[in-house]
C-alpha cells in the first residue's frame, strides 16, 4: 500500500529525508494518542501518517537551504 502513495507522497516534500522525519513524527504522535485525520482499517500508524499526508491533512515546510 505504501509503494502506491510513493510518487504522491514524493511530490510534497522537498528530500526523501524530510519525508522520512514528517511522517515518523505524525506517526508518534498517533501511537501517543492523537486524533487521527483519516479514517483507515489499517491500525498501522505509519500508514495511517502517509495516508494523511497524501490526502493533505498534514502539510509541512521544507527544510531551509542553507545560506553562505
Amino acid at each position: 500500500m505504501l509503494y502506491d502513495y510513493l510518487g504522491k507522497l514524493l511530490e510534497k516534500a522537498d528530500c526523501r529525508y524530510t519525508l522520512v522525519v514528517e511522517v515518523a513524527k505524525r506517526a508518534r504522535q498517533l501511537v501517543d494518542g492523537a486524533e487521527p485525520l483519516v479514517e483507515m482499517d489499517e491500525p498501522n500508524t505509519v500508514t495511517m501518517a502517509v495516508q494523511e499526508i497524501v490526502v493533505d491533512k498534514i502539510t509541512f515546510e521544507g527544510v531551509p537551504e542553507k545560506r553562505d
